[in-house]
């Protein structure tokens, strides 16, 4: 049986996506090489702590980590610490798309939608990471290392918004973490999440949530 959907208000013209756990599968590897550098330092980090945080930016993970652990860096050695962070994903990642991604994003600029990307990972990253046929498909795009208040806060989406000249009525987000659908929420904007990293009892601030994008596409067809 379908599962019972609240459905959004009236129809949108514009669709923002998140980028880790949404359109690629690369969470297993920012773990990885969270769980590495913070464990050269003496920490230790578990999955959920690491997937519950998709889409904050990077410093304020290392600063918000260290400190949870009573623990003092200063902001070059924060710096530091990250950078050591993204050189080891860089050398570890292996490109993985989330199945359904790609086509629903394909379709969905083929009937003229607006697309957005917002993501807490860093432009050189996202570029690194994203084929450029793909990235060229995003009107706008809107990397963690590019705001001065990333997910939870709404300035990624807001500035988003602002970017691709519509309001939030005309939007729909599509998360996949607590952060995202925060910072979406707070922006005013009607999110959906997708189970692809963590289970539905970590969503339920979406409005919409979904098993995949198959699911999503079924109940969205009218859209496309």
């Amino acid at each position: 049986m379908a599962p019972m959907v609240k459905q959004p208000k009236g129809k949108y013209n514009s669709v923002i996506f998140d980028m880790d756990g949404v359109i690629t599968n690369t969470m297993p590897y920012h773990f990885d090489a969270w769980f590495a550098v913070f464990k050269s330092a003496g920490i230790k980090v578990d999955c959920l702590e690491i997937y519950r945080r998709e889409g904050q930016d990077g410093l304020t993970t290392v600063r918000e980590i260290f400190s949870q652990n009573r623990r003092k860096i200063s902001l070059k050695e924060a710096k530091a610490f990250l950078s050591n962070k993204e050189q080891l994903f860089k050398k570890i990642v292996k490109i993985k798309f989330v199945k359904g991604s790609r086509p629903f994003i394909r379709s969905l600029k083929a009937h003229k939608f607006k697309l957005g990307l917002v993501t807490g990972t860093s432009r050189h990253e996202a570029e690194k990471i994203l084929p450029s046929g793909l990235l060229k498909l995003f009107d706008v795009i809107v990397t963690g290392d590019e705001v001065k208040n990333g997910k939870p806060y709404p300035e990624p989406f807001l500035k988003a918004l602002k970017k691709l000249k519509i309001t939030q009525k005309d939007a729909l987000v599509i998360e996949n973490a607590p952060f995202g659908i925060q910072s979406a929420k707070k922006a005013g904007l009607f999110c959906a999440a997708l189970e692809t990293s963590l289970p539905r009892k970590y969503l339920s601030g979406a409005d919409l949530i979904f098993k995949s994008f198959v699911e999503l596409r079924n109940n969205f067809s009218s859209f496309l």
